[in-house]
């Protein structure tokens, strides 16, 4: 439903500056396992439903809202599939505002409502199959959206990390 207050607080100090922005993510899928994708109509990739967690809500009370206000489906968090953060989840919005998210994935059950955006912020939804799926906003791995039965939980991981702390 745009920038909540808190943002705009935040904004009128940092102006366009980096900030972090914890956020969620919902895979939501249809009866063939495809993945539902929004576009903003505002030049920016695709992406899936996603958004900044409030002030006061828990990360799946965050999804269940965001999915809702961006497509107008109930759904209910089944599991946390995936954290995302880092230089590879830093974004630029077209307004020149700076975040870097820091996500928790969802995979999501639609439980009722029609497909149909509250706010303003989808343009288009359209389901996609996860193997013919268009180039999102956000580096997401490719192979998540294919692991719908898959029980472990996906974080990025690279072996640089220890190498940089070995250097110091």
């Amino acid at each position: 439903m745009g920038m909540t207050d808190y943002y705009k607080n935040l904004r009128e100090k940092v102006g366009n500056g980096l900030i972090f922005m914890p956020s969620v993510a919902g895979i939501v899928r249809n009866d063939l396992g495809e993945i539902l994708l929004q576009n903003k109509g505002n030049g920016e990739k695709w992406s899936i439903p996603a958004g900044a967690i409030e002030l006061g809500e828990a990360p799946a009370e965050a999804v269940v809202r965001e999915v809702w206000e961006e497509t107008g489906l109930y759904v209910v968090p089944e599991k946390l599939v995936g954290v995302f953060g880092g230089q590879d989840f830093r974004y630029q919005y077209p307004n020149g505002h700076q975040v870097e998210y820091n996500v928790f994935m969802f995979e999501c059950v639609i439980q009722s409502g029609e497909l149909s955006p509250i706010d303003s912020e989808s343009a288009e939804l359209q389901y996609f199959s996860p193997s013919n799926m268009p180039e999102l906003a956000l580096p997401y791995p490719k192979n998540l959206f294919l692991l719908r039965e898959n029980t472990e939980l996906f974080f990025q991981w690279d072996e640089r990390w220890l190498k940089k702390l070995s250097q110091k």
